[in-house]
């Protein structure tokens, strides 16, 4: 399954799921919704954190909270 963090500068995915942790209520708090379609921004210089944009805003992610977004 691919993650959210495994996305390029410009490609768009939709969200399939997220993976169950301790972060999963955040992620979900923060607009990570199943069936939402994401795009992939950039990444700071040393590649963590990344930035999102979905629901008309961008987001900032670590890459292990990234990584938790199981796209499609």
């Amino acid at each position: 399954m691919k993650t959210l963090d495994q996305l390029k500068p410009g490609q768009k995915a939709t969200i399939q799921n997220i993976k169950t942790s301790s972060l999963t209520i955040k992620l979900l708090e923060m607009g990570l919704l199943p069936g939402k379609e994401v795009v992939y921004n950039f990444c700071a210089p040393f590649g963590d954190p990344i930035s999102v944009r979905i629901s008309g805003y961008n987001l900032s992610l670590r890459i292990d909270e990234a990584s938790l977004v199981e796209i499609i």
